[in-house]
């Protein structure tokens, strides 16, 4: 038998499979909430900061994370109100700019949030019978759950830093172990009185590339 060193060449060549990788991100960015930032230190009432991080998981689908603290004080008719607490949310975006060499993004995306945290009332009132009260009640673990619509933008600004702006729909918030006092406000989510809330965060990135296309 022959043996031709093209055909051999040909046959033991080994191409690279690119469907082996496909569940492996190109790229994670991970960045932070300018406007908790921003806020915290022009506000005497709002004290808060913001991680975010997402990662391309399959083509135009990316799963993101985000993780922040929340703690805010407000003045009540006879009293004050504050919380303090830590939230997360879950999700996915589709992107709609698949083909952008740059990797910008024109998103929309579904979260999952929830909220772990504690609130307080401290308040004072008149009884007819016995005079001025004061009264202090405080939720020691409460927690809420919620969903969130989204849609925003990211776009690289220089070399591996990003802007981005997302706003955020919040729906169907159920709070749990209320027991003392009916929580005016849960970190993360926002005020409880409202069936839906909107939100908007301003963001800043930096993405670590992992792979290829």
């Amino acid at each position: 038998m022959i043996f031709l060193p093209g055909r051999l060449a040909a046959q033991d060549r080994v191409e690279f499979d690119s469907s082996r990788y496909k569940f492996i991100p190109t790229g994670i960015r991970i960045g932070t909430d300018l406007m908790s930032i921003a806020k915290s230190n022009y506000v005497d009432y709002f004290k808060g900061w913001e991680v975010n991080v997402d990662a391309d998981i399959f083509r135009r689908y990316y799963v993101t994370v985000d993780y922040g603290h929340w703690a805010s004080t407000f003045s009540l008719p006879n009293g004050v109100y504050g919380n303090d607490g830590k939230y997360f949310r879950v999700g996915v975006d589709v992107n709609f700019l698949l083909k952008d060499p740059d990797r910008n993004m024109f998103f929309i995306g579904f979260r999952h949030g929830v909220s772990k945290y504690t609130d307080y009332a401290d308040y004072s009132y008149t009884d007819p019978y016995f005079g001025p009260i004061s009264n202090y009640v405080k939720n020691e673990a409460p927690k809420a759950h919620w969903e969130e619509l989204t849609l925003g933008l990211r776009v690289k600004v220089w070399k591996f830093i990003w802007m981005g702006a997302t706003s955020r729909l919040k729906f169907r918030m159920v709070g749990k172990d209320q027991w003392n006092l009916l929580s005016y406000e849960v970190p993360g989510y926002g005020r409880t009185f409202k069936n839906n809330w909107w939100g908007l965060n301003y963001q800043l990135f930096v993405r670590i590339p992992v792979r290829d296309y």
